[in-house]
């Protein structure tokens, strides 16, 4: 479970992903309308891309010639989900 959560938050860390996501948050499009938004090449755009989906937090599928793009909301509520255990866990003191 950590290994996961902690790919999806190391996505996350990269200023040009974060973007990237704020952007599909506002609906499925695909690469070529979002390299217009960015101060990114095509190849970046596309490695950038390959990290989130396989991260889980995107996915892409095929439209004839074109690959959509669009959040895995189910993706995000998970890391939520792991935020507020974290946020909770009760105290521990550490013996050294």
């Amino acid at each position: 479970m950590h290994t996961k959560i902690t790919e999806s938050f190391k996505v996350l860390s990269d200023p040009n992903r974060l973007e990237i996501v704020k952007l599909l948050l506002k609906g499925e499009t695909c690469g070529c309308t979002l390299i217009d938004k960015l101060p990114i090449s095509q190849p970046t755009l596309s490695y950038h891309l390959k990290a989130i989906t396989k991260s889980g937090l995107a996915i892409a599928k095929r439209e004839g010639n074109w690959i959509k793009h669009y959040i895995n909301r189910d993706k995000i509520d998970e890391m939520i989900d792991f935020l507020e255990q974290l946020k909770h866990m009760e105290k521990i003191e550490c013996n050294l």
